[in-house]
Order: C-alpha cells, then sequence, then structure tokens
C-alpha cells in the first residue's frame, strides 16, 4: 500500500464534518447513562468520559470554525505577521 497523497482523507467529508457532533452526542449519552445508573463506580466510569467527549467536541468545533475563519481572511500563508486591514 503506497503513501496516502496530501489531498485524500481518510474520511468521507461529511462523516469528518459530522464527527464534532458524533462526540457531542456520545457524550451525552454516557453523561445521561451515568445520571440513571444506580452504582456510583459504573456511574463515575461512564460520566467521565462523557464529560471529555462533550468538551472535545466543543473543542474540535470552535477549532474548525477558528481555522476557517483565519483561512477565509488569508491569515494563512501571508508574508507578514501583521493581520490584513478591513475595508471599514
Amino acid at each position: 500500500m503506497g503513501a496516502m497523497q496530501n489531498n485524500e482523507r481518510p474520511l468521507s467529508r461529511p462523516l469528518y464534518e459530522a464527527l464534532p457532533w458524533i462526540y457531542i452526542l456520545c457524550g451525552l449519552a454516557a453523561l445521561a447513562g451515568s445520571y440513571f445508573h444506580p452504582h456510583r463506580g459504573i456511574s463515575l466510569a461512564l460520566g467521565l468520559p462523557g464529560l471529555l467527549a462533550v468538551l472535545f467536541g466543543v473543542v474540535v468545533i470552535l477549532r474548525r470554525r477558528d481555522y476557517r475563519q483565519m483561512k477565509a481572511n488569508n491569515y494563512l500563508n501571508s508574508d507578514s505577521a501583521v493581520p490584513p486591514k478591513s475595508d471599514d
């Protein structure tokens, strides 16, 4: 098997875009399961990963949004460290 080229992704675009939401939904399901589970140890074992999954999903969504905004504003690949002036 050869090396993957730079423009290829291991996941399809719809799945790639849905991953943060899948993390959040799975995390919320784990948190709900931990809330309703009667045993304290299992509840903790469900709740902590659930909280981390929700947090990770939100972080991924925010990082993607910021990266896309920087890319749209042409901050990436510019020679200057100073952001371009706005048209205001």
